[in-house]
């Protein structure tokens, strides 16, 4: 469905999701849909990534990096910003797919007189000289971002009539641009202390805040556009100059990738999506991993459950680093662990749940109240106020994470025995203390059965990890500690009817407890374990699908309701593969690999009545999750062929 808007013509209005332009505007009543949120593709140079609708037109993108206020955002406001870059008046493509192994996107349109293909990328070149742009803290790689959005377009059947509109408005949309014109072919525009330059070989007329262009191609010729916001504005002059950008873009994820070792498996498409996604919102220059390229996508539309996700959570920890390690993604693992033992602690020694791209601790929350947001879902907001927040289960996911690392590096860094040290005596009293749980609840604390577990995830690691550095002392003392927790977990988490509860005091259920499997608190084998797992699957889902809780029994200080969790959906497939329910497991697998987007990516959340995705996009946690899961159910069936 289309993205854009004619210049001049937008409207605030709109909560259609179905296809079709946005219609000329016949007065205030007009409305300009928003596209569904699984529709949009993603690109990325590992700086910053894009959103881009069927239509052709960017939705999202915020440069030069992840967390930057955005300059293209009607995603999210239909007057924030727009770039379009298709053939005039259609809107509807006849495919779209990425180039095998990459994040670069091919759009083929039919039109009523030709065809053409579009190539979109985020353009990642090789590197001579220091990015000045987004300085690495890290050994950058010989190929780095170009910090530039290149657009190609080649027609290859009858003729084809080409528009480009450029109107970006900076700062979340509240700075129009003013575009300066060097000459027919380049402009620059600049607002809110930044600038981009366009450059196309089509001519570029400036009309007030946006740029146009329009050319009717013909079978075997071709165009360009790009728009740069590196520090010199350089980029691509010509289509064959921004053709070689695209294939060395390509060259670049598919290098990337070959690294990589992906099982040969009908599950092996999936597999390498979710690998390319989660590379893709990797932060280059400090190694840190967004949650998701977006902020305030709804968890439900038209509510208030919208927050920003453009931040590194470190409970993804564990799971970032053994999804690259299964993978075979060794260096990628390391350049995680490293950022991770760079970050900045509390007074008492506790990493905060959250930090910035760049290491940054103050994530202050504040809401855009000049836009509309998605669908309607107010407020928009920057920033996280969680990361004040005390989560006692953070602690667990990174001395796993780090065990995990040193198990396979066969070293535990000198640089990381201070962390280690801070984590565990953390975790050795806060466990005793209630906290906002894992879905970060807004309501009051609570002793949360999830953040016990990984508070003993984090004391069990640590003893193993005391008595690789042959500390025998703090191994034996952590040891006893994580027994301590354990016996407190058994008398006080269960319900009557041996059932973990989602915290002390009330018999809901919660399907964080699921990751009492996932991490080995209880035996595969173990009943109450079992218990757990079957209730979640049978009594906290909707359609198969798993629920994090029933809304109405949770005090998490919202209001309305929310879709299934594909995390939490994820975790079931882990945990019933677990138990031993592997047919069970992989029908559940084989259902959530059919509702991933037509390109393969993945939401926050399912709403099992609409069939629509909710949540930011894509989503990290969705994807390392799926790679978990994938991974144990493979590793059962390549078990029993062996044997």
């Amino acid at each position: 469905m289309g993205d854009g808007l004619e210049a001049g013509t937008r409207d605030r209005g709109g909560d259609d999701v179905s296809g079709g332009r946005a219609p000329q505007l016949q007065g205030a009543g007009a409305r300009s849909p928003f596209p569904p949120i699984a529709s949009f593709a993603f690109l990325s140079d590992c700086h910053t990534g894009a959103l881009v609708a069927p239509d052709g037109a960017v939705g999202w993108l915020c440069p030069p990096s992840f967390d930057a206020p955005s300059v293209f955002a009607t995603i999210l406001d239909r007057q924030a910003g727009y770039f379009r870059f298709a053939p005039f008046d259609v809107n509807a493509p006849s495919a779209r797919t990425y180039e095998p192994g990459t994040n670069v996107l091919i759009t083929t349109w039919k039109t009523p007189t030709g065809w053409a293909e579009v190539r979109d990328a985020l353009t990642v070149v090789p590197r001579a000289t220091p990015d000045t742009t987004t300085p690495h803290t890290r050994a950058p790689d010989d190929a780095d971002a170009a910090h530039c959005l290149v657009r190609t377009v080649r027609c290859f059947a009858g003729h084809v009539e080409m528009e480009l509109l450029c109107e970006p408005v900076f700062d979340y949309g509240r700075v129009d641009a003013v575009w300066e014109a060097a000459d027919e072919h380049s402009a620059t525009a600049s607002g809110a202390g930044s600038s981009l330059r366009l450059r196309s070989d089509l001519r570029l007329g400036i009309q007030g805040g946006h740029v146009r262009a329009r050319h009717t191609l013909h079978a075997g010729e071709q165009a360009f556009c790009s728009l740069s916001w590196a520090d010199d504005l350089e980029g691509p002059a010509s289509a064959e100059e921004a053709s070689a950008d695209l294939d060395s873009t390509v060259a670049f994820w598919r290098d990337w990738l070959s690294d990589a070792t992906i099982p040969d498996h009908p599950w092996r498409e999936a597999l390498e999506r979710s690998a390319l996604t989660i590379k893709g919102l990797t932060y280059m220059p400090t190694g840190a991993t967004v949650a998701a390229l977006t902020t305030s996508l709804p968890e439900t539309p038209g509510g208030e459950r919208n927050w920003d996700y453009r931040y590194n959570w470190i409970r993804d920890s564990s799971f970032t680093v053994q999804a690259l390690h299964y993978l075979d993604l060794d260096w990628e693992a390391d350049e995680f662990v490293e950022f991770l033992s760079g970050l900045e602690t509390n007074d008492d020694g506790s990493l905060q749940i959250m930090y910035g791209i760049d290491g940054r601790r103050d994530l202050t929350e504040r809401a855009l109240d000049h836009l509309t947001g998605y669908r309607g879902s107010r407020p928009v907001r920057t920033g996280n106020g969680a990361f004040a927040q005390r989560q006692n289960d953070l602690y667990g996911a990174v001395l796993d994470a780090i065990l995990m690392h040193s198990r396979r590096s066969q070293r535990v860094p000198r640089s990381l025995w201070p962390l280690i040290r801070s984590q565990a005596e953390s975790a050795s009293v806060a466990w005793r203390e209630p906290d906002q749980g894992i879905w970060e609840a807004r309501g009051e604390p609570q002793h949360y059965v999830s953040s016990k577990i990984m508070c003993w995830v984090a004391l069990d690691r640590a003893a193993k990890l005391g008595r690789i550095v042959g500390d025998a002392e703090r191994a034996t003392e952590w040891r006893g500690v994580a027994d301590e927790i354990a016996a407190d977990i058994i008398g006080n988490g269960l319900s009557d009817r041996g059932v973990l509860r989602q915290h002390y005091g009330t018999d809901a259920l919660d399907a964080s407890a699921l990751l009492a499997a996932i991490y080995g608190f209880l035996e595969p084998d173990d009943e109450r374990l079992r218990a757990t797992v079957l209730a979640i699957a049978d009594e906290l889902s909707e359609d198969g699908f798993a629920l994090r809780y029933r809304t109405d029994e949770t005090d998490d200080g919202l209001s309305g309701r929310e879709g299934t969790f594909l995390i939490c959906s994820f975790w079931l497939v882990s945990a019933l593969t677990i138990i031993g329910e592997g047919k069970r497991a992989r029908a559940l697998m084989e259902k959530l690999l059919r509702i991933v987007s037509p390109l393969g990516l993945l939401a926050e959340e399912f709403d099992t009545e609409t069939g629509q995705h909710l949540g930011n996009f894509p989503q990290a946690f969705s994807h390392l999750a799926l790679i978990e899961a994938a991974r144990r159910i493979i590793m059962i069936e390549r078990l029993i062929e062996f044997v």
